[in-house]
């Protein structure tokens, strides 16, 4: 018996030190000085922006104006609002704007069905690039030229650097650092790594007549992450543009991140477990890119990990110090390329006492784990705006 349990001890350490050590390698990378720079291209490509809203009278206003400040001939774009269950107002007001409203609705909504409705009412021969953005998203006047610079480059799929908007609330303030420490990790470490970058789900652009053509095939919540499988599949590179900003709007409570999370650890698994039928044709064609997804999905959130690192490190030291000592190792290699990962202005000693959320925070995102079936092919709606 006492066998047995040395064994299955070491094969739990063996993951979570795997995992721990993935983590530290990608914040390691990210750490690497210099950006990928694009030459200003002579040409001028033709975009159509997309904004899926859904109940967002709150924001929506706004990040269609912010869009249209574009320093970019307004001929060569077209901004397209996916309107679900929008007022009358709202809907007049975009217009005035000069947006495209789509109205969509159904009982089985989805982002990818709303983007999916909208690509397949327009012309492939129309438009060179699909922009996708959330409807709380705001950009800079430039924006439009970075991507084209990018795309004249040879880009084909690109994720735009997304911060936080606000800083309001602690909740928020931690889901800015969350959302930086990915950038640091799965996007400019990957990238640095001669990998490619992970999707957001906002301020992503791509070919349109690539994107027209597998919008489609997303059947889960998790719509760019199946875009990264498909893309990945394709052997096509995702460029991270990390001086291209997005503003996005940080979930301000606890309830509110907790359906958040749930519907991201919903749509990791469903994405993992459709993806895994691929891996043979990904091993016979060496697709380093596509395995190192299928494995980037298997990791755990990292709440889960530093709060589950720290139940183990404090059970197994009380019963067993020696046995607990690799497990102290890996917990702190964790706990570096977090450090590594966070950038320096979200280190103000005067904001520390947001870090007392994390304990419930881990503990909701626990339940979430355990009832991940729920919000698989449920819709979650997350509100923006001071909505409830």
């Amino acid at each position: 018996m006492l066998d047995f349990l040395k064994l299955l001890d070491w094969i739990a350490f063996c993951v979570y030190a795997l995992f721990c050590l993935y983590i530290f390698v990608f914040s390691l990378f990210s750490l690497k000085k210099g950006k990928k720079e694009y030459p200003a291209a002579a040409a001028r490509n033709r975009f159509v922006v997309l904004f899926p809203a859904y109940k967002e009278d709150n924001v929506i206003i706004d990040s269609v104006k912010s869009f249209y400040e574009q320093a970019y001939p307004e001929d060569l774009y077209r901004i397209i609002v996916i309107c679900d269950s929008i007022q009358e107002a709202t809907l007049e007001t975009l217009k005035s704007l000069g947006a495209t409203v789509m109205l969509v609705d159904g009982e089985e909504r989805s982002k990818a069905k709303a983007l999916n409705f909208a690509t397949t009412r327009l012309n492939s021969e129309d438009y060179d690039v699909v922009v996708v953005m959330d409807a709380d998203n705001q950009v800079q006047p430039n924006f439009l030229q970075q991507l084209n610079d990018a795309y004249a480059s040879g880009a084909r799929a690109m994720q735009a650097h997304r911060i936080a908007k606000n800083r309001n609330t602690d909740i928020a303030y931690l889901d800015g650092i969350s959302e930086e420490i990915n950038n640091s990790i799965f996007r400019k470490g990957h990238v640095n790594a001669g990998l490619s970058s992970a999707l957001s789900g906002s301020g992503m652009a791509f070919n349109f007549s690539w994107f027209k053509e597998n919008i489609g095939r997303a059947s889960t919540v998790g719509e760019d992450k199946e875009l990264e499988l498909f893309l990945l599949y394709d052997k096509i590179h995702v460029d991270y543009l990390e001086d291209v900003f997005v503003w996005d709007e940080k979930v301000q409570t606890k309830e509110v991140f907790s359906q958040q999370r749930q519907r991201w650890i919903s749509a990791q698994a469903a994405v993992l477990a459709k993806g895994m039928r691929w891996v043979p044709e990904a091993l016979m064609q060496a697709n380093i890119d596509f395995l190192n997804k299928l494995f980037q999905w298997m990791i755990p959130p990292r709440l889960v990990l530093m709060g589950g690192g720290a139940i183990l490190v404090l059970g197994i030291g009380i019963v067993s110090p020696v046995t607990a000592c690799k497990w102290v190792c890996a917990f702190l290699l964790l706990l570096a390329g977090i450090r590594l990962a966070m950038p320096i202005g979200f280190l103000d000693p005067k904001s520390m006492h947001i870090y007392r959320h994390i304990p419930k925070l881990f503990f909701s995102l626990v339940l979430n784990i355990i009832f991940v079936k729920r919000g698989k092919k449920k819709f979650i709606h997350t509100p923006h705006g001071g909505e409830k």
